[in-house]
């Protein structure tokens, strides 16, 4: 156990909120109280986190089960942004209630690469429905039960396990070639992306391999490491809903880089902040359907 007292008003669910992928991540619970708690493999072995809030005396309290605990514990500042700084940071003015009214939100650094990369690959040009349905599949089918006194908390499959996932069960958690090829890519190199010394070395890692381009790229360093610069770029709202707020009107991936160049070292954080706010441009038109990669079933009786 760790009590943790942070020197700023930590609020625990914003900052954890970027490591939880659905409503029903098995990776990620969170109980009627605010108690949150994670199922993480870590460098020292596979660990689940329990967090809870004590508001009046100010504390964060930790606690830890499995080969992973102490890792965890020590950790835990960090993944509730205690290693990010702010300071230099000054939003747009379009922004600065936004900033105002979440000054003490901060980066998480999740401290896993391969943690974050798997969800990112899986929600590579689907909806969040189907991305989120595809990664729970997943863990449920080929991860296994954390440890701890939680039942229902489930650590995500070892690099090695998704190795040995064969090319029909993708296809039955609605995952296609496209993303599920470039995923197993990945893992083979898990040791190499664990192993960066920092945002800019991950990123030319993970660039390197086949499928993985500047949006995952983005979303695994904001996740994993904090970085404060990692933008979302390849995304299919995030330019048009940054430039809608801070122009009144859409733009695409390169007239958002001109957008943000102000802001260099700090995008991500007009990113975030956007999200947090609930900005965006007025949506119009119905929702996409999600797809199934399995192969149609004909119908015999229509013969």
């Amino acid at each position: 156990m760790r009590t943790w007292r942070p020197d700023w008003p930590c609020p625990v669910a914003v900052n954890l909120a970027p490591l939880r992928h659905g409503g029903g991540d098995p990776t990620f619970r969170t109980d009627p109280d605010g108690t949150i708690w994670r199922a993480v493999r870590t460098p020292e072995g596979d660990g689940a986190l329990r967090i809870a809030t004590e508001p009046t005396a100010g504390a964060v309290v930790g606690t830890a089960w499995g080969p992973g605990a102490d890792w965890l514990l020590t950790q835990l500042p960090a993944m509730l942004g205690a290693e990010d700084d702010p300071d230099g940071f000054t939003p747009p003015p379009v922004l600065a209630e936004a900033w105002r009214r979440h000054q003490h939100w901060r980066l998480c650094r999740g401290g896993r690469v391969i943690e974050s990369l798997v969800p990112a690959v899986i929600e590579q040009k689907v909806t969040g429905q189907e991305a989120f349905a595809g990664f729970r599949m997943l863990v449920r089918r080929f991860g296994e039960p954390a440890p701890g006194p939680r039942a229902d908390l489930w650590l995500p499959p070892t690099p090695e396990q998704i190795r040995a996932i064969p090319s029909w069960e993708w296809l039955r958690m609605h995952i296609d070639p496209g993303r599920s090829k470039p995923l197993l890519g990945a893992v083979q190199r898990a040791s190499a992306l664990e192993a960066s010394a920092d945002a800019d070395t991950l990123d030319r890692r993970l660039r390197a391999l086949p499928g993985i381009g500047v949006w995952t790229s983005a979303e695994v360093r904001a996740r994993a490491w904090g970085d404060p610069d990692a933008v979302s770029f390849g995304d299919y709202h995030v330019a048009k809903n940054i430039g809608w707020v801070l122009t009144g009107e859409e733009v695409d991936d390169a007239g958002l880089e001109t957008l943000l160049e102000p802001w260099r070292g700090h995008r991500h954080r007009i990113q975030r902040l956007v999200e947090l706010a609930g900005l965006g441009r007025p949506r119009r038109g119905a929702r996409m359907a999600p797809r199934t990669h399995l192969p149609a079933r004909v119908d015999r009786r229509r013969g």
